[in-house]
């Protein structure tokens, strides 16, 4: 961009740094996004291999002929027997701690709400559910406003979320 001649060096030198950070915050913006789909492309990707196994027709079993003779007995065999692929769940990665940056926010929250849907027996109720994903909160920024949550459970004697959309929320 081109300034006219007249323009006085302190302005000059303003825009020109403001022009250079305002690039800077782009990089750092576009970096984000990469990184923000990315994530996005890899839990859809998982979302649909677990649809998919969740899905897929059940094997039709036919039980074997009954013989006319009793079978000849045979020692039990020693190698343990392996379950069948269709009953075993995948292995879910953990969560990274949650870095307290507005970007990765959504992120981090379809993470959680991916995983409570994987695995919503290992949750009873919702303040199981939130405090997990408060065990994430490892930032500054993040540590603090669970730390307030806590603190506010200690002089009240009631959490004050109540519920995961009241968390979603607030969050």
């Amino acid at each position: 961009m081109s300034l006219p001649v007249d323009t006085p060096p302190a302005i000059a030198d303003a825009l020109g740094y403001l022009q250079y950070h305002l690039q800077e915050l782009t990089k750092r913006q576009n970096a984000l996004e990469h990184t923000i789909n990315a994530t996005l492309a890899g839990l859809t990707a998982q979302l649909q291999q677990l649809t998919q196994l969740i899905t897929a027709p059940a094997p039709t079993v036919t039980p074997p002929p009954i013989p006319m003779s009793p079978p000849p007995v045979s020692p039990p065999s020693l190698v343990p027997s392996t379950p069948s692929k269709q009953w075993m769940r995948p292995k879910l990665s953990s969560l990274p701690d949650f870095s307290s940056e507005w970007s990765s926010r959504r992120a981090f929250l379809n993470s959680c709400m991916l995983y409570l849907h994987l695995v919503p027996e290992q949750f009873t109720c919702n303040e199981e559910k939130i405090f997990w994903t408060l065990t994430f909160f490892k930032d500054e920024c993040a540590a603090k406003w669970s730390e307030n949550l806590f603190r506010q459970e200690a002089d009240t004697g009631i959490f004050p979320i109540r519920s995961w959309t009241d968390f979603e929320q607030q969050f």
